[in-house]
C-alpha cells in the first residue's frame, strides 16, 4: 500500500505537467455552434476601438459557426491587430479605414 500512494502522486504530478496551459483569449472552436447564441450583442460606439471590437466579435462568431476558415480567421485577426495598434496611436480614421479594407477584402458588408 505504501508503494501505491507515491506512484499515484507521481502519476498525477506528471499528468499535470503535460496539461496544456490555459489561454487568456482562445479563439472559438471552428464549427462549435450551429446558430448565433441568443445573448450575442455587438459592441456599441463609434470610435475605432468600437469598430474593431464589433469586427472581432463578428469574426469569433463566424469562426464558431464554421462560416470562415481558420486560415482566413488568422489573417483577419492579424489585420484587426494592425488596426488596433493604429487606433491606440490615436489615428481613428486610419484604423477605421483599415477595418473597412479588411471587410472588403474578405467579402463583409461595409455599408451597414
Amino acid at each position: 500500500m505504501r508503494i501505491i500512494a507515491p506512484l499515484a502522486f507521481f502519476a498525477l504530478t506528471l499528468a499535470a505537467c503535460n496539461a496544456p496551459a490555459p489561454q487568456a483569449s482562445a479563439p472559438p472552436v471552428p464549427g462549435s455552434v450551429a446558430v448565433t447564441p441568443p445573448n450575442f450583442h455587438l459592441p456599441e460606439g463609434g470610435d475605432c476601438s468600437a469598430e474593431i471590437a464589433r469586427y472581432r466579435a463578428i469574426q469569433d462568431n463566424d469562426l464558431s459557426m464554421g462560416h470562415v476558415a481558420q486560415s482566413v480567421y488568422n489573417q483577419i485577426k492579424r489585420e484587426i491587430a494592425a488596426a488596433e495598434t493604429t487606433c491606440a496611436a490615436g489615428h481613428d480614421a486610419e484604423a477605421k479605414a483599415m477595418i473597412v479594407a479588411s471587410k472588403q477584402r474578405h467579402g463583409y458588408p461595409t455599408n451597414l
